[in-house]
């Protein structure tokens, strides 16, 4: 398949050392709300990267939900391979790609649980039959076919059929604490912007340009 008919040089905008925010949270909730006003389809959806005790990468698309001066927090079944890759490893990567804007963001660092307190919130937040599915899926094992996890959701179901869902224990949220925070601009030529904050050992951020 030839894809030379899809190259496309990029030229909305740039991204200047003057226009940053002097923290990246700050600069990363500007460029989220002009995503969210531009109407990028979910706006808050990030690749995260991991790598398992065998050094093998794995990818998949998450949703971010908060996101403050402690780190990105996502939510997920802690026995799922993302779960069990971050037990084994704890670095990781999250890849925010607002391409309608021409722009990304890159954020590396160290990833810990949030309290379980903080998945308890979260989790009676959300609609009912997402709660049910939670307790359901045996994320990431092999199953026969469709009908296994269908059946799975049914016995669920009758079980908390007028009751509160409690909170499976296997489940709840992962924060990645940033060590870098890059916000890439696409300009023309493949003269791309790209800005990357650095957390120093102090806590203190750099902030250095990186070539395209």
């Amino acid at each position: 398949m030839a894809l030379a008919d899809m190259r496309k040089d990029y030229g909305l905008t740039g991204l200047l050392e003057k226009d940053l925010a002097k923290n990246p949270f700050r600069q990363f909730e500007q460029w989220f709300q002009e995503a969210a006003a531009a109407k990028v389809i979910e706006p808050n959806a990030m690749t995260l990267a991991t790598t398992g005790r065998d050094g093998r990468p794995a990818a998949r698309t998450v949703l971010l939900k908060a996101c403050d001066g402690r780190g990105f927090v996502f939510y997920t079944n802690y026995e799922s391979r993302k779960g069990r890759e971050l037990d084994a490893n704890t670095r990781a990567c999250l890849l925010f790609p607002w391409i309608a804007m021409e722009r990304q963001v890159v954020i590396e660092g160290a990833v810990t649980k949030v309290t379980r307190e903080e998945s308890e919130a979260y989790f009676h937040s959300r609609p009912r039959p997402s709660q049910l599915a939670a307790w359901a899926s045996p994320q990431s094992t092999v199953i026969a076919g469709r009908a296994v996890i269908e059946e799975s959701y049914r016995v669920i179901e009758q079980k908390y059929e007028g009751r509160t869902v409690p909170l499976p224990p296997h489940w709840g949220g992962f924060r990645l604490i940033p060590e870098t925070v890059e916000f890439w601009q696409g300009r023309r030529s493949r003269l791309h912007d790209r800005l990357r904050y650095r957390r120093e050992a102090g806590g203190d951020w750099v902030i250095e340009r990186l070539a395209p």
